[in-house]
């Protein structure tokens, strides 16, 4: 199996939105802003092809479907679909992809299964060939929204996923279309039922080490690796800490790497923890370009 890391279009958004209560004079060190308070972000999807025999797209990002306004509303930095162009780059089309997983439904990890914006055009699903996984929770939330993240969801993309009668709604800890090669961990204090990725490495000891999991939201990028650190978008940030304290100390006890979408800089990382219990990161990646999985 072969993995790429697949930028998609780019954001800048509030800083202190991203970082929750941690203060300007802590987080500007990791992320600067610019002259709007905004710090860069990415929206990074992994690519795996050979995983259980399939090409598999870990997300989408927020892709092209804003009309201008909203565009630069959401802080998006480019009007072409930067993902299809990344895919392009790796030797791919969308029409090669047997699987996407989506880790939720927030227009900035799913807006990339759409078509560019065309004035007057009805919203289009790309992916022809793909089956969309979906967690049971986040696929309930994406059709009864709260009032707090109603306008996180794109209208009408729950419609075309389901006509697209290849959806799979995820229960548990693995699905259907990928088996036992990628188990699934949960967390409700970003949305409920983000489903988080894990790619097994290999079986030592009754337990699968050296594997690599895509973060989605719960981590966004290596700052929040640091347990207190959360997104003011979140819907319960202690419930998040503790969710994030107890996945990222049996990760470090497996050797499990992690994958950041939202990171401008670092695509993947090793775990590390000092000896007052901080974790942190190191062998830090940028990108990956048909990287073996180790």
């Amino acid at each position: 199996m072969k993995l790429w890391s697949i930028l998609g279009n780019s954001q800048k958004l509030d800083g202190g939105a991203m970082f929750g209560n941690a203060p300007r004079q802590m987080w500007q060190k990791w992320l600067p802003a610019d002259e709007l308070n905004r710090v860069p972000l990415a929206c990074r999807a992994l690519l795996a092809d050979g995983l259980n025999g399939k090409t598999v797209l870990f997300e989408t990002g927020i892709g092209a479907f804003f009309e201008p306004k909203m565009r630069e509303r959401y802080g998006v930095q480019e009007s072409r679909h930067v993902l299809l162009d990344s895919l392009q780059a790796a030797g791919f089309s969308h029409q090669d992809i047997d699987v996407v997983v989506l880790s939720h439904l927030h227009f900035d990890h799913a807006g990339g299964l759409l078509a560019p914006w065309v004035e007057g055009a009805a919203p289009e699903l790309l992916f022809p060939n793909a089956q969309f996984l979906v967690s049971r929770n986040c696929w309930q939330r994406a059709l009864n929204p709260h009032p707090r993240d109603r306008a996180s969801f794109i209208p009408g993309l729950t419609d075309l996923l389901e006509k697209s009668a290849r959806l799979e709604i995820v229960e548990g800890a693995y699905s259907q279309a990928l088996g036992e090669h990628v188990r699934f961990h949960y967390s409700d204090g970003h949305t409920p039922g983000l489903m988080l990725a894990e790619i097994l490495g290999a079986e030592t000891d009754g337990a699968a080490r050296g594997g690599l999991l895509f973060c989605a939201d719960l981590i966004p990028g290596k700052p929040w690796v640091h347990v207190p650190i959360t997104m003011g978008y979140d819907r319960n940030a202690e419930l998040l800490i503790d969710e994030k304290q107890a996945l990222l100390q049996d990760l470090l006890a497996r050797d499990v790497r992690l994958y950041f979408t939202h990171d401008p800089n670092c695509a993947m990382a090793s775990l590390t923890c000092d000896e007052r219990g901080r974790f942190g990161t190191r062998d830090e990646i940028s990108e990956l370009k048909g990287a073996a999985f180790f």
